[in-house]
């Protein structure tokens, strides 16, 4: 008789092998209509209807954004689900309750039960992982879950839901073979995940984006706010274990000394879409100044958060982080210039359906790389990135994995180095703990 940990990597080999998944094969995985999540949640009693929810959409920071809205309203004593993707490490990262994985058992038990529907429906990995979050959370009757959108939004297997409130974090250039080439074509998408009469907070203003999100919630009789015309995030100590930020909401000092248990350029403004967020959530969930502090505090801890700007070691300094597109490295690389060390060394792979060029672009000359290709049928080969590399100007050598890759950079670089990891979700998630 096969043991649970061996029912529970049959259940993983069906999972990847029999179904098509977007973040290993890339465009062969998307579907373009929600028909499939719609019949397979039907057929559980629809589930997503049995409690709470908010929904996080947007190019980047959704994420993060999540699980800081989670990580506050744990501890303000809510019982609460996070459904976020993909995973790094190991496929129950994508549904967490209070942090705690949705266990082995729990996963094989859902597929097991599901075969049947999996077989008449057919449905993606994707619309599976969410049936089976949405599934979860109605079984462990979570007080509220936070959805994070995989891809895109109007046509997200997430976007079943009706939330209590919508986030769309910001719009960037991302995805453009599925969510359009122009910014307003993505916010479009984006937009997607407004209800009748939802509200929904918008966290940056742009001025491209920001028409077609005022039109949508128009259409809907949803009202519309943007987080970062009434909160700024001001840092004033960081660090990477906890950045410090001084709040102000409409110029007014709201909060002094705030603490987040993350770093990164880019978190201040998901603080804002958060605290926008946390503004405009129903009364019955609001929150105290305590007990925001308190999560923000103790985000990691409390979410299991991995990935985002994650220290793996110390002298040298190792840092990674899931910046994948044009604007997340931008800023990611623009933080870095201003970490002090003596000497550079960058881990780089990304994958082939993105054009790394607008990456390679944002990346210091200064640096010295290490190319790999992540693990992943999508993975981008390791020798041609290097070639478009050197063409930018950018030195370094091609490696046959990301852990060699890293095994180098370790091997050359000195005790006040910095080593930063990145390029691709999936090139961190070979080396995140």
């Amino acid at each position: 008789m096969p043991s649970r940990n061996d029912r529970y990597q049959e259940t993983l080999d069906f999972l990847y092998s029999q179904l098509p998944m977007f973040q290993r094969i890339g465009p062969a995985a998307f579907k373009k209509d929600l028909n499939n999540i719609r019949s397979l949640c039907a057929a559980l009693g629809n589930p997503e209807r049995r409690f709470p929810s908010l929904h996080i959409a947007g190019t980047n920071g959704k994420g993060s954004t999540a699980h800081m809205l989670a990580a506050v309203l744990q501890a303000a004593g809510w019982r609460v689900g996070l459904y976020t993707s993909p995973h790094y490490r190991d496929f129950r990262e994508r549904i967490k309750i209070n942090g705690r994985y949705i266990t082995r058992r729990q996963a094989v038990e859902f597929v097991d039960r599901c075969r049947p529907l999996f077989s008449s429906i057919q449905p993606s990995f994707f619309e599976i992982t969410v049936a089976m979050a949405f599934d979860h959370f109605a079984r462990q009757k979570v007080d509220i879950a936070v959805i994070e959108v995989g891809l895109g939004g109007r046509l997200d297997s997430t976007n079943i839901i009706t939330p209590e409130l919508s986030v769309i974090t910001n719009i960037s250039f991302d995805h453009m073979d599925f969510l359009g080439d122009t910014l307003p074509l993505i916010a479009a998408e984006k937009a997607g995940i407004i209800k009748p009469g939802i509200p929904v907070v918008v966290g940056e203003t742009q001025a491209e984006s920001r028409p077609v999100f005022l039109e949508k919630a128009a259409a809907e009789g949803a009202p519309i706010i943007f987080a970062d015309q009434h909160f700024r995030a001001e840092e004033q100590e960081a660090a990477l274990a906890h950045t410090t930020y001084h709040i102000y909401k409409d110029g007014q000092l709201l909060y002094d000394n705030l603490q987040l248990n993350a770093h990164g350029p880019y978190q201040y403004k998901n603080l804002q879409s958060v605290l926008q967020a946390l503004e405009w959530l129903p009364v019955r969930f609001r929150v105290s100044e305590a007990q925001l502090r308190e999560g923000l505090f103790r985000l990691r801890e409390r979410t299991r958060l991995l990935g985002r700007w994650q220290v793996l070691g110390e002298k040298p300094t190792i840092l990674c982080d899931s910046a994948h597109n044009e604007a997340g490295m931008e800023l990611a690389m623009k933080a870095i210039q201003e970490m002090p060390f003596d000497g550079l060394h960058i881990v780089l792979g990304t994958v082939k359906d993105k054009d790394p060029g607008k990456l390679l672009r944002h990346l210091p000359p200064r640096a010295y790389y290490y190319f790999a290709r992540p693990d992943i049928p999508r993975g981008h080969d390791a020798e041609l990135l290097r070639e478009k590399a050197a063409a930018l100007g950018l030195k370094g050598r091609a490696y046959s994995s990301v852990r060699n890759a890293l095994r180098a950079a370790r091997r050359h670089a000195g005790p006040e180095s910095l080593i930063y990891v990145g390029g691709s979700i999936f090139v961190v998630a070979e080396v995140v703990r």
